[in-house]
């Protein structure tokens, strides 16, 4: 707080004070007349009160303005901003983002976070004392910025005088946090609020607050009059010192008691400090309503809740609208009734023109601008659900006493226009989800809550586990429940851990070798482990005969999948599930396969990075850096990456992962417009899952319900489309634009399998008769003697085809014709059984055969599409 006008001292009142009462009880003594003797008891009283209120009165100020005048909160801010050369980005554009990133235009940088300069084409950005890169990882400088149009023509080092080939702009400030309980604000300077801002105020409060001595006695006889004719409680005629008064010290309840106590606050308040001061002190404290789940405070906060701005560029229909709120935020809100919200900022609006603030065309065009408030959902830029994570990382890794007692500087990881995209693509998602569920007859609640489907989001740099954007639900003003660390069962998106440790042979030495040409049993099947009997079907009960292990996972067919497990031993899944950080209690059965185990969003986004990351495992993180006021740093993150799979093994996974994609059961990725090289895979059980990744970014999308009720859609129907418009827009960013082909890594080469693979034509991106293999475990192709057995074999099936674990293959059999993906179900489900051994034959479904061997050998010679309705498990 600045320096306060002087004032005389408690003590020096006492001392008068004891002196007049002194001088009064001799007066007394001495004249012993009646009037006097009154006259002089008020006169005593009066002052005796005036003493104590004033001594009283003071401690409560001192106390308040010589401490922490508000309670401390951190600032939470975004990961710096990176901007190249050619880049379409607007000036205004980098001056916004500056402004959010609390630098100046001025000089003089109170916060020292830095400033900027505008010098013709040129935009010139210092960073200050505590400013991100002072110590940072870019260790960013000052710099040119220099604007052809809405383009960046070049960046110069203004230090070194040399060219940039790209340059990161401050973290922006996201929001704040470990405030009071409940509520959100962002602490603004009298400078911070632009004249439209403190004129509105002044205008829709208090129009001589600039002129008067904290008390207006006409406000006050006025609303003491209209008091009176309605013969209600004394309220109303506070000006703006009034109200700061009342909101800093006071109780709300309204009595002539708290209201005397009021106007002698103000007048302590206008004693000590300026009018600059005291407006900067309400403009902090002023509630502002709700958002979410939080209070808001002060115009700082208001700005960000309603605009999404910096306090700095409210424009004059937006200040009109919140000094018109401040008589009532939740009676004028412009979401709960915008038209009561318009009416209220055009009557602050005239009351500007009326004290000559604005002129009469300024007022009418703002009049005539529409409210501009954001979106209520504020899963956007505020990402509420990430901040919810920033906390209880930092909770878990600082003491609470100490985040609540300090005003700290807390760097994430958060892209935002990464997290604008996420949350547009997860709104523009349900609402296809909850067009298929009312079309099938499940009509969605009118009102948002529980029991609406939910989805969630998260993506990742795969090569460093930084959580660039996440969503944790649809709504977070309904639902502030974080689905991200929800505990579901993943369906098939955890298949690529079962294929990940077969193909894991190829390394260890282990029996028997797996490759991704091995023929797999896709047949109706029954096993036994333990006391419990397990059926796995397919999808419809479709079934393929023989199929190869890329075919397998591309079109996620549940036998051929649990007979691989069967293969290479549940033991090795579990533990490879566990070391890429699975570890919900994961145990090594038969329904390990297809994916049983629970596991949240988070965890599978960590878990899938072994593929991304060269079979590299990065535990997701949301911190960067803590900081505080002086710049050092008290907190980084410290996880520590581990390296799980080999990297030609995690190649090949992420290979039939591709394949999924492009032709398989995500193919619906490609017929929504992506285009660019990526892997992924999708999941159903209960819920939707869809988990895939491109070079730079790898995302998990999850749709359910709360109570764990059956959605009934596929991950390809619901998830699929969340994660597709994700990418699409990611792919747009600048940073993000160039999504470039997997490098395969040493030791991992194409090689040609013999004859065709069953769905070659269609879904190997290699070519018809090659695949990729870890070098030294390809197929020795067949002679002329073994193709000619091969082909009799495959035309009459003579006894039950055995798989042919080294890789040497005769061509699998008939292809899903209809290109109809299997569904994973838990064991339990519709579609997986549980029985015990003696009930295992009444409880046993009919199930589809396999096709005949006359349909088969006219399969042959079909030309082999893939369809691809996009149903998945």
């Amino acid at each position: 707080m600045a320096q306060r006008k002087h004032h005389p001292t408690r003590s020096s009142f006492s001392s008068s004070g004891k002196t007049l009462i002194h001088w009064f009880g001799r007066f007394l003594w001495t004249h012993k007349k009646p009037v006097a003797v009154v006259a002089a008891a008020v006169f005593l009283i009066s002052a005796a009160v005036f003493l104590d209120l004033y001594v009283r009165f003071s401690r409560m100020v001192d106390a308040r303005l010589n401490g922490e005048t508000f309670h401390p909160s951190s600032l939470v801010l975004s990961a710096p901003k990176s901007i190249v050369p050619g880049e379409s980005i607007s000036e205004n554009a980098v001056v916004d983002w500056l402004h959010k990133a609390l630098y100046t235009s001025s000089a003089k940088n109170e916060d020292g976070t830095g400033m900027f300069r505008r010098q013709g084409d040129r935009l010139l950005v210092y960073p200050g004392r505590q400013s991100f890169f002072v110590s940072g990882p870019e260790q960013e400088g000052s710099a040119s910025i220099i604007f052809s149009g809405n383009r960046i023509q070049a960046i110069d080092d203004l230090a070194h005088g040399t060219a940039l080939k790209q340059y990161f702009l401050e973290p922006a400030v996201i929001t704040t946090l470990f405030g009071p309980a409940g509520s959100k604000r962002l602490i603004v300077t009298y400078r911070d609020c632009p004249p439209v801002l403190v004129h509105a105020a002044v205008a829709a409060e208090d129009r001589r607050f600039f002129t008067y001595p904290g008390v207006n006695p006409f406000r006050l006889v006025e609303a003491a009059i209209t008091d009176i004719l309605a013969d209600r409680r004394l309220q109303g005629g506070s000006t703006i010192t009034m109200q700061l008064a009342r909101n800093f010290f006071l109780t709300p309840r309204r009595t002539i008691k708290r209201k005397l106590e009021e106007i002698f606050l103000a007048l302590l308040l206008e004693q000590r400090l300026s009018k600059e001061q005291i407006f900067a002190l309400y403009a902090n404290e002023i509630y502002m309503g709700q958002r979410g789940s939080f209070s808001i405070y002060g115009f700082g906060e208001a700005a960000n809740a309603y605009f999404n701005k910096n306090i700095r560029d409210l424009t004059l229909p937006e200040a009109a609208l919140l000094a018109g709120m401040i008589r009532g935020p939740n009676l004028y809100s412009p979401y709960r009734d915008p038209a009561r919200a318009r009416n209220r900022r055009n009557e602050v609006l005239r009351l500007m023109q009326e004290n000559h603030f604005v002129t009469e065309a300024e007022m009418a065009r703002a009049e005539s601008a529409p409210l501009g408030v954001s979106q209520k959902n504020v899963s956007g830029s505020q990402a509420p659900y990430f901040v919810d994570m920033v906390k209880n990382d930092l909770v878990a890794h600082m003491p609470p006493e100490e985040l609540l007692s300090r005003s700290y500087r807390i760097y994430t990881t958060l892209d935002p226009d990464l997290q604008a995209a996420a949350a547009n693509a997860v709104q523009s998602g349900m609402t296809e989800v909850d067009k298929v569920l009312r079309a099938r007859g499940r009509k969605p609640p009118s009102k948002r809550g529980p029991r609406e489907p939910q989805a969630a989001l998260i993506v990742l740099d795969p090569h460093t586990g930084e959580i660039v954007s996440a969503v944790g639900g649809r709504n977070y003003a309904t639902s502030q429940l974080n689905h991200l660390y929800a505990l579901r069962q993943p369906g098939s998106t955890f298949k690529p851990f079962v294929y990940a440790t077969a193909l894991g042979s190829g390394v260890d030495g282990s029996q028997p070798l797996i490759t991704t040409a091995t023929v797999l049993p896709d047949e109706p099947m029954t096993l036994q482990f333990g006391n419990i009997t397990y059926s796995p079907h397919d999808f419809k009960n479709e079934y393929y005969g023989q199929v190869t292990v890329r075919e397998a996972l591309a079109f996620s067919l549940n036998v051929a999948t649990v007979n691989l497990a069967q293969m290479v031993g549940y033991d090795k899944i579990r533990n490879l599930a566990l070391a890429a950080g699975i570890d919900n209690g994961i145990q090594p059965t038969p329904a390990v396969a297809l994916g049983a185990y629970l596991v949240s969003p988070i965890q599978l986004a960590g878990a899938y990075t072994i593929f991304a990351n060269a079979g590299v495992y990065e535990p997701p993180s949301c911190v960067l850096a803590v900081k505080d006021d002086s710049g050092r740093t008290v907190y980084q993150d410290s996880a520590v990456s581990r390296h799980v799979l080999d990297p030609r093994v995690a190649y090949l996974t992420l290979s039939l992962m591709e394949t999924v994609i492009d032709h398989g059961t995500g193919a619906d990725a490609r017929s929504r417009g992506f285009t660019a090289p990526a892997a992924g895979k999708t999941g159903t059980s209960r819920d939707a899952w869809f988990s895939g990744f491109t070079s730079n970014l790898l995302a998990i999308a999850w749709v359910g319900y709360d109570d764990n009720q059956n959605l009934n859609l596929t991950g390809a129907r619901a998830a699929l489309p969340i994660w597709t418009d994700f990418m699409i827009a990611a792919s747009k960013l600048p940073r993000y634009q160039d999504m470039q082909p997997f490098p395969p890594p040493l030791g991992v080469i194409a090689a040609p399998i013999g004859e065709k693979a069953a769905l070659a034509t269609a879904n190997n991106p290699l070519g018809t008769e090659q695949d990729l293999f870890i070098d030294g475990t390809q197929p020795v192709l067949p002679n002329a003697v073994s193709r000619l057995a091969s082909w009799i074999g495959r035309v009459l099936p003579l006894g039950r085809r055995k798989t042919n674990v080294k890789g040497d293959l005769e061509p699998s059999s008939t292809p899903p014709a209809s290109s109809t993906p299997a569904l994973t179900s838990p064991p339990g489900s519709a579609s997986t059984q549980h029985t015990n051994p003696a009930s295992s034959a009444s409880q046993s479904q009919p199930q589809k055969q396999p096709k005949s061997v006359f349909k088969r050998f006219l399969s042959l010679f079909k030309h082999h599409k893939s369809k691809n309705k996009k149903q998945d498990q």
